[in-house]
């Protein structure tokens, strides 16, 4: 019957003490309540103890958590739709204002109200913004001025938000099909513009090639008049010359030489009076002889 008693009380004990130890881990925040009031919040890992059917404890997590939001539309300020990808990294920094401010710890009311935070900061600044600043200007500047809002407002749930990041911004189809027909008349009226350009250097080229040749041809005229004039002064001053030596024979060679211009065929036949002083020397040559 005693040990019978013996293992009753060792039963009752063991549960107790059951009971009465709770765990807390390293990735855990634990909160500890007396008849429904926190008493204590700031257990650290370990072994610890409370006070069965008088005390309970509630765990919560202490690691970083992720909140991935769907695809959202957001409109800028050049009123075009973009789908936008975004996630939320954060973490429970005071667990009792956490609690308190969540309905006893429901982790989904903080997620709604971060939510709704971080939403309604994006479309704010995607309004405020044209879509090459928020895809690639200003695109780092907006993820750290809506981590430092949404950090702001949520600290009053306890919470701190370490990095808000957009993976992906897409046009929609409608507006990719604007910005298709926007650069492609671009990249139109940049090529028409090249190709003027590019007529008008050619006509530039063109136009100084023509002149330069003019140029060339005019100089190598006046080389040409001028060796030419040079060439028939030396003739003249070579022709003087001889003429001064022997007038005689000069007048004769002159003669020979229209002579032989004058009659350059076999048959060329020529009636003239014989008096002319064109025939001097014809006449004077026999009688020279004689």
């Amino acid at each position: 019957m005693r040990s019978t008693a013996a293992i009753v009380l060792g039963i009752l004990v063991l549960i107790f003490f059951g009971l009465s130890l709770f765990i807390v881990k390293e990735t855990e925040y634990a909160v500890k309540f007396r008849l429904g009031e926190i008493v204590r919040s700031d257990y650290g890992p370990g072994l610890h103890w409370k006070m069965p059917l008088i005390n309970n404890v509630k765990k919560f997590d202490r690691r970083i958590l992720l909140l991935d939001m769907p695809v959202e539309q957001m409109n800028t300020r050049e009123q075009k739709y973009v789908d936008v990808d975004y996630y939320i990294n954060w973490h429970i920094v005071d667990v009792e204002r956490y609690y308190t401010s969540t309905s006893g710890g429901d982790e989904r009311i903080a997620r709604d109200r971060l939510a709704q935070i971080i939403r309604d900061r994006l479309r704010e600044r995607f309004a405020s913004l044209t879509l090459q600043e928020v895809v690639a200007e200003r695109r780092a500047e907006l993820m750290t001025n809506l981590t430092r809002t949404a950090d702001e407002r949520m600290a009053e749930f306890g919470i701190k938000v370490i990095d808000v990041r957009i993976k992906r911004i897409e046009l929609t189809e409608r507006v990719t099909d604007s910005v298709f027909s926007r650069m492609e008349t671009q990249r139109t009226q940049f090529a028409n513009e090249l190709r003027s350009v590019g007529r008008e250097r050619a006509e530039k080229i063109r136009a100084d090639a023509d002149r330069q040749v003019r140029i060339l041809l005019a100089e190598a005229d006046r080389d040409a008049e001028r060796i030419r004039g040079e060439g028939d002064a030396q003739a003249a001053e070579i022709y003087a010359a001889a003429y001064r030596q022997d007038e005689e024979f000069y007048s004769f060679t002159r003669s020979l030489e229209a002579y032989s211009r004058t009659f350059d065929g076999s048959r060329d036949m020529l009636v003239i009076d014989p008096t002319l002083p064109f025939y001097d020397h014809l006449r004077s040559a026999p009688e020279k002889r004689k």
